[in-house]
């Protein structure tokens, strides 16, 4: 049986200045106008947010997918705010499925990590922690996230092309 990797690295680079782009990322309403959710709070350093998922505003085609999954509502666990430089949150990957408990499951890390390039703002997002998921679900879950997240990149290159500031 083929083994699942650990974590999931995508990265690119974004021709916005590192603040654009913090906003983008840093900025819970910002964040979940391209993600695809809806978040109750600002993104602070040990706490819980409750979220849900909607569409995302800047691709239709993209919020067409996420429409089967609108409303699911999911926790984010705020790890840490490092303005200009990291948003980590925790949260239980893939946990899709309608009348399942993930509650006492693991969760991942999910990090953002931002660095000042020339020509802009290199952005690595890592989702870590594969490995603590249970075995029935931790291959499709990594699946999802892995192609969900190539997809996230795209997503915040198009909100920051398509807002000024």
């Amino acid at each position: 049986m083929a083994s699942t990797p650990e974590r999931i690295v995508k990265q690119i680079l974004l021709s916005s200045p590192i603040a654009r782009v913090w906003h983008a990322i840093g900025d819970s309403q910002a964040f979940g106008s391209w993600f695809g959710v809806s978040l109750e709070g600002a993104f602070i350093a040990g706490k819980r947010l409750k979220a849900k998922i909607v569409p995302t505003a800047v691709d239709a085609e993209v919020a067409k997918q996420q429409k089967a999954y609108e409303g699911k509502a999911f926790d984010l666990f705020i790890e840490r705010v490092e303005p200009m430089k990291r948003l980590s949150f925790r949260w239980h990957p893939y946990a899709v499925e309608p009348g399942v408990d993930y509650s006492d499951e693991p969760t991942t890390l999910v990090a953002f990590d931002l660095r000042e390039v020339p020509g802009g703002t290199e952005v690595t997002v890592t989702e870590s922690g594969f490995d603590q998921i249970p075995l029935e679900r931790r291959a499709k879950a990594f699946e999802m996230n892995a192609g969900g997240w190539a997809m996230q990149m795209r997503l915040i290159e198009k909100y920051l092309e398509g807002h000024a500031g």
